[in-house]
């Protein structure tokens, strides 16, 4: 025996055997922490600070100079009336017990539209981006039908089926499908042609292609074609409230709208604009914001933003 040699028990033997990946796996560990960084919870104090004071600071900022330019008499009060008129007009529809009735209608409108026009817009959106000649025959299409006026559609909607929902949702369809297919081939348009050789390397093709590939890549771009073409649903929806006018249909936002207008009732012609406003923030905030959250934090982005 050499005389460096040492002697070492079995279990310390094997404690003081040098590891060769250990070093490579403890190198990598450093670096991904060094890219991530610490992970720092966020108290309560900054939350209400960063997400709830400022859209409230908004909203104060927007009474006040509302009730500023009433108290100035810059209009008639019958053109502008003042936050309290509003408010009243708020606490009557309340009182009578047709505020949530009203919103309803229009929400499930609104909502199941917009579900039949994802259902709809997806494979057209699929199919055009990646079949070049239906691409170079539908393409156009489908970018002039999205410039089109929604309210364009009510008259058609109207004769073609007549004053009921299926009209409603006719003018939801037309207005909402060209935005999600173009958000979507736009989204496919971004994707690496990495990915997808690599995909059909590992067989996915087709259907497979579409579900494992192409989606998950163009989830930004079908993000925002999703939220705009909801933009235009809800937009469409009342365009077609506000022209139609049946009791088959019921009260909807807009068609409220019209009837104040009608009555000359300006405190509530604004508040029917307040809610009208209001419901379509509510599913940014409530749907659109936490999905588009989710997607950022699963492609590591969310900390840059």
């Amino acid at each position: 025996m050499s005389s460096t040699d040492t002697l070492y028990a079995p279990g310390e033997r094997a404690a003081r055997r040098p590891v060769v990946g250990g070093g490579l796996d403890t190198l990598g560990a450093g670096l991904d922490a060094l890219e991530t960084g610490p992970v720092q919870r966020t108290s309560y104090r900054q939350v209400l600070r960063a997400k709830v004071l400022p859209p409230v600071l908004g909203v104060v900022l927007v009474v006040g100079l509302w009730q500023l330019a009433y108290s100035l008499h810059l209009t008639s009060p019958e053109k502008l009336p003042s936050p309290a008129d509003v408010w009243h007009a708020f606490t009557v529809l309340w009182g009578e017990g047709t505020l949530f009735s009203v919103v309803w209608t229009s929400l499930w409108r609104g909502v199941s539209g917009f579900v039949a026009a994802v259902l709809i817009g997806t494979p057209i959106g699929l199919v055009v981006a990646q079949i070049k000649p239906v691409r170079a025959a539908i393409g156009p299409v489908l970018a002039g039908l999205q410039s089109l006026p929604s309210v364009a559609w009510v008259p058609a909607a109207v004769i073609w089926l007549g004053i009921n929902n299926s009209a409603m949702y006719a003018v939801i369809l037309l207005g909402a499908v060209p935005s999600i297919a173009n958000g979507l081939i736009a989204g496919v348009d971004q994707v690496s042609p990495l990915f997808l050789r690599a995909g059909r390397t590992l067989g996915a093709n087709g259907l497979r292609g579409a579900r494992h590939v192409l989606l998950p890549g163009a989830l930004p771009g079908y993000l925002a074609g999703l939220k705009q073409g909801w933009a235009f649903s809800w937009r469409s929806l009342m365009a077609a409230e506000l022209i139609a006018s049946s009791p088959e249909l019921g009260l909807g936002l807009g068609r409220f709208l019209q009837n104040q207008r009608e009555f000359s009732d300006m405190p509530g012609v604004m508040l029917g604009i307040l809610l009208i406003f209001v419901v379509g923030v509510a599913i940014d905030l409530l749907f659109f914001s936490p999905l588009e959250r989710r997607v950022l934090r699963s492609r590591g982005l969310l900390a840059a933003r």
